[in-house]
């Protein structure tokens, strides 16, 4: 496995960090609203908890929705 940079360190922690603040806060089944590619927004659910997907980018997994979506794009709706 290639070392990483300490710039990679730091962003694989912001990111981990970003997962584990979102993850004491929102349990799985969450609603929330969900900035979508093209400018749209949805609502939707959240079916997993928030993870970082290659060590790279904090993601989160929604109901209805094809793949993942980055943590910063979803907003919980209270």
């Amino acid at each position: 496995m290639p070392k990483m940079s300490k710039r990679e360190i730091k962003q694989q922690a912001r990111e981990q960090a970003l997962c584990d603040a979102w993850n004491a806060s929102h349990p799985v089944g969450t609603a929330v609203s969900v900035l979508r590619d093209k400018g749209s927004t949805a609502q939707t659910r959240t079916v997993s908890e928030a993870q970082v997907l290659n060590g790279h980018t904090a993601v989160i997994w929604l109901e209805g929705i094809s793949g993942c979506y980055e943590l910063e794009r979803v907003t919980a709706i209270e």
